[in-house]
C-alpha cells in the first residue's frame, strides 16, 4: 500500500491514508476526508483538483497532454502542480505528499455549502466571556 499525505494549510488539516497502486490522488482524498475539488466529478474538465505535490512525484503517474492542457487553466501553476484526477500512484511502497492548493479548497467548499457555512460560523464564532457573579 502506498501512504498519501494531505495538507491542507488554509483550514489547518493534515489527512493521511494508505491506498493501492492505482487509485488517483482524487480517490484518496475522497477516502481520507481532504477537501480536494473536483467541480467536473474527476474527468480532467476542469482544474479544482489541482494540488502541489510536495514529495514522492516519482511514484505518480506521467502527466498527459489532456492534464496538461487543463493545469493551463488552473492559479498559481509550479512545476510541481498536479490534477488529482489524472495523479494515479503507481507504485504501492511510496509516500506522496500533497498540498492541497487554495484554489481546490475553494472549490471543494463551493461543492459542499453546508460545510462552507459550518467553515464561516465556525471562524465567526468568538470565544465568550463568562460574566462575573451578579451582587
Amino acid at each position: 500500500m502506498a501512504k498519501v499525505v494531505f495538507d491542507n494549510l488554509m483550514d489547518g488539516e493534515h489527512h493521511e491514508i494508505d491506498v493501492p497502486a492505482g487509485t488517483t490522488l482524487l480517490e484518496a482524498a475522497e477516502k481520507c476526508g481532504a477537501k480536494m475539488g473536483h467541480s467536473c466529478g474527476g474527468v480532467c474538465a476542469c482544474s479544482t483538483c489541482h494540488s502541489w505535490i510536495r514529495g514522492g512525484a516519482g511514484a505518480l503517474s506521467d502527466q498527459e497532454d489532456a492534464e496538461l492542457d487543463r493545469l493551463d487553466m488552473a492559479f498559481d501553476v509550479k512545476p510541481f502542480s498536479r490534477l488529482g484526477c489524472q495523479s494515479i500512484i503507481e507504485k504501492a511502497d511510496a509516500q506522496v505528499q500533497v498540498e492541497l492548493t487554495e484554489e481546490s479548497v475553494t472549490a471543494y467548499y463551493d461543492e459542499h455549502p453546508d460545510e462552507r457555512r459550518a467553515r464561516e460560523q465556525k471562524r465567526t464564532e468568538a470565544p465568550v466571556e463568562p460574566r462575573p457573579p451578579e451582587p
